[in-house]
């Protein structure tokens, strides 16, 4: 942002002399904005892939950073995007403004594109707007854009219907138990609070959890998630094609960063290296003997 210092203040103005001024006014004077957060690899690694990590409703890219950092550690190239404005009464443009905004965040990884496998990542509303735009390119018989993943990950996609969650400290306690995530969401002054309560459009919803299209998907949900519908993501697990539902003990709707980031961070890392082997999705370890 750009400061404006030659503005011309007129210098005569008639100021009533018995004027009331609050001087004690708590003032930001340093805003946080939105942007979109990279994070690479360690230097002289070759890069393994690509994730796209798209937020939901209250929260914004540096929600993700701590995720993005244990990712980037493992060699995969991370950009978080800004999450998706939903409007609920034009779903159709929702989604090509949000397929725009993948386009461009492709296009800003360099000229020889993202390395693969390329992967969205989205919760929250970052997920339904992910799942049902694939959904949708997927109809048009166009999935040659330069976006378009070799796999999903959904974490903490919502219920139908509002879901009332009160105060700020009853949405922190809706979202997560994690002392360093409630204060990272705390002190970000770039979204608005309260925004967990309001509906997600039905059809939006629809398009995420029914949709087919034949890519992987790893679903994640809390099992202390109050927004969660867990018969809804039981039933589209079952239903669709090569879907992988995890369900995160003790872990609230922020599953990727509630008191088991780790733990979840280490099945998204497991997902992606599954995506790298031959044949994908083969699992690169089995347990054939353990006493718990």
């Amino acid at each position: 942002m750009s400061e404006t210092t030659d503005l011309d203040v007129p210098t005569d103005l008639d100021v009533p002399s018995d004027l009331d001024v609050p001087t004690d006014l708590d003032v930001p004077t340093d805003l946080d904005v939105p942007t979109d957060l990279d994070f690479t690899g360690p230097d002289g690694l070759r890069t393994r892939g690509t994730v796209l990590v798209v937020p939901g409703r209250g929260e914004s890219p540096a929600t993700y950073r701590r995720f993005g950092r244990r990712l980037a550690a493992d060699s995969y190239r991370v950009r978080v995007l800004s999450a998706p404005v939903i409007d609920g009464a034009d779903l159709p443009g929702t989604l090509d403004r949000f397929a725009g905004q993948l386009t461009d965040a492709v296009a800003g990884l360099g000229a020889d594109g993202p390395a693969r496998p390329l992967v969205l990542v989205g919760s929250d509303t970052g997920a339904a707007a992910i799942a049902a735009l694939a959904v949708r390119v997927a109809r048009s018989a166009t999935p040659g854009v330069g976006w378009w993943p070799q796999a999903l990950v959904l974490a903490a996609l919502p219920g139908y219907g509002a879901h009332p969650v009160g105060g700020w400290d009853e949405e922190l306690d809706a979202r997560t138990h994690c002392t360093v995530h409630r204060g990272v969401l705390s002190n970000d002054r770039s979204v608005p609070r309260g925004s967990l309560s309001d509906p997600v459009p039905s059809e939006l919803l629809d398009e995420a959890y029914d949709g087919a299209v034949d890519l992987p998907r790893l679903v994640l949900v809390g099992d202390a998630d109050p927004l969660a519908d867990r018969s809804a993501l039981t039933r589209s697990a079952k239903a669709l094609r090569r879907v992988r539902l995890v369900v995160v003990r003790g872990a609230h709707h922020d599953v990727i960063n509630d008191l088991q980031h780790r733990s979840v961070a280490a099945q998204v890392v497991t997902f992606l290296e599954a995506l790298r082997n031959e044949p994908s999705l083969e699992p690169l370890i089995e347990v054939e003997s353990s006493a718990w």
